[in-house]
């Protein structure tokens, strides 16, 4: 199984439309996906204690847990991923341990290209996740009528779900989390 986690708050998210475009691409490989939309599933900030016990935090640890391989769908501001996808990874914490990973990331231009590098960081010093060497970054500019105008960029997310899926059933069984 795979999870799609969408972390924009915003309805009318660039970063929406990737992870559902991803959700479309899996669904059309007869992947077994689950799209997780934190702006559905609203969580408690990360406070180290009582948080952890909400409904939300953990159905979708849970859902980390038992997928094969997370796409994380975000929104680039200020040039780093939002707090509310970081928000969702500390929540989650153990359940990324030696997953399989990869990110889509929308933002206004192009001066942010290197966003996902402290969660890409963040997830493989304290998780051992596998970050597919593949991000998808779009800009304003890729996007018209709620969908993906940029050919450029819709193939970049079909490369990313092929690898990303190839990598996943190549590493089953393979327990990163190990000491």
């Amino acid at each position: 199984m795979f999870l799609v986690l969408s972390a924009s708050l915003n309805p009318d998210s660039r970063s929406r439309i990737l992870a559902k475009h991803c959700v479309d691409l899996l669904q059309n490989a007869d992947r077994d996906v689950t799209l997780f939309d934190l702006a559905v599933h609203s969580f408690p900030p990360c406070d180290g204690g009582s948080a952890y016990g909400d409904a939300n935090v953990q159905r979708l640890s849970k859902i980390v847990e038992e997928a094969d391989g997370i796409f994380i769908a975000s929104p680039v501001y200020n040039y780093d991923v939002n707090s509310v996808a970081k928000n969702a990874l500390e929540l989650t914490g153990r359940a990324w341990t030696g997953k399989v990973v990869s990110m889509m990331l929308a933002a206004g231009g192009q001066g942010s290209y290197m966003s996902g590098m402290g969660l890409a960081n963040s997830l493989m010093l304290d998780f051992r996740c596998l970050i597919v060497p593949r991000f998808v970054y779009a800009v304003e500019t890729s996007f018209a009528d709620r969908r993906i105008e940029d050919n450029l960029v819709a193939q970049r997310m079909s490369q990313l779900v092929d690898e990303t899926t190839k990598i996943a059933d190549a590493v089953k069984g393979i327990n990163f989390g190990a000491p």
